[in-house]
């Protein structure tokens, strides 16, 4: 099961760089549990100036490199927030304001350990050869009975409705 906790920076003109690294004070590497950071939404202060861009960027770790990329382009009277669900399973993570002097607030969620569900989709993944020959035969019957149905729809001129006769057609060639 995991833990969540609420995430929330503020990055100004003053102090522009937050990194999150929950790993940074953690001597033994083996001890480590997973740690995952996801980001809900970018909002400019209320009292960010006008005809200014603020723009914040992301630097963190991908499965090849770094990547650097900016998240969020912020301007009074055009765009004050941006939601979304970014997440980043692995630290570092460090925001930066590139552009801008106003206040910028990071908001987001900070998962700790593996949740049951995750679990039981992973046990769910992988499973001995005498449970995956159950479930192909509970396959080959579904895609029978599938077949069935459409040469079933085909002989009854697809269902009554315009054109689903051409449609099944091409359906049962894929």
């Amino acid at each position: 099961m995991s833990d969540e906790y609420f995430f929330g920076i503020t990055l100004t003109g003053e102090k522009n760089t937050h990194t999150w690294d929950p790993y940074s004070n953690i001597d033994d590497a083996d001890m480590v549990v997973p740690n995952k950071l996801l980001i809900k939404s970018v909002l400019l202060d209320v009292a960010a100036k006008e005809d200014e861009y603020h723009v914040v960027e992301v630097t963190a770790p991908t499965c090849m490199e770094e990547v650097k990329i900016p998240i969020a382009v912020l301007k009074v009277g055009e765009v004050r927030s941006v939601s979304m669900e970014l997440e980043f399973p692995d630290a570092p993570v460090t925001f930066k304001l590139i552009q801008g002097s106003s206040s910028v607030h990071i908001l987001g969620h900070h998962l700790i350990g593996e949740s049951s569900e995750e679990e039981e989709m992973w046990e769910g993944e992988y499973s001995t050869g005498d449970e995956e020959g159950e479930h192909a035969e509970d396959d080959e019957e579904a895609t029978a009975r599938k077949k069935k149905k459409i040469t079933n729809n085909l002989k009854a001129g697809g269902g009554g409705t315009k054109g689903s006769t051409k449609n099944n057609l091409l359906f049962k060639k894929k």
